[in-house]
């Protein structure tokens, strides 16, 4: 059941109603006085109702296409960020436990094994790119 139009809005209300007219505008349904007219009602509405009569020409937000979310590792998507801090405080314990100088050599080491191989999925885009564009500059012929 819709909840009445009568029942007074917050901030967070507001600011959602604000980022869809936004949203409205960037896609060009709305001209600039328009816009800055349909703000002043935002800005100045107590109640859901006074939202509705901002809305009742635009159309529906549209959901956009959900991309299935990549799983995460336990540990965050940044793990390495926390890795490589540890690192030379290792390398540090290293030298003093076994008294080898190259033991400081694991620093530029382990920073090329956790960030020199890059993003896979970064290749294959990059890859997508330009197959895409040799197909565009084809079409054009």
């Amino acid at each position: 059941m819709a909840e009445p139009p009568e029942i007074r809005i917050g901030t967070a209300e507001r600011e959602d109603a604000m980022k869809r007219l936004s949203d409205h505008f960037a896609a060009g349904r709305l001209s600039v006085a328009e816009f800055d007219e349909r703000s002043g009602v935002v800005a100045a509405a107590l109640t859901r109702g006074d939202l509705e009569r901002v809305f009742t020409d635009l159309p529906e937000p549209v959901a956009e296409k959900s991309v299935p979310a990549q799983r995460e590792s336990r540990f965050g998507a940044h793990w390495r960020d926390r890795v490589m801090p540890v690192v030379p405080i290792i390398a540090l314990i290293l030298f003093f436990v076994t008294h080898q100088w190259w033991m400081f050599l694991l620093i530029p080491l382990a920073g090329a094994v956790l960030y020199g191989g890059g993003n896979p999925g970064q290749r294959r885009d990059r890859r997508d790119r330009r197959r895409q564009r040799r197909l565009d500059r084809g079409s054009e012929d």
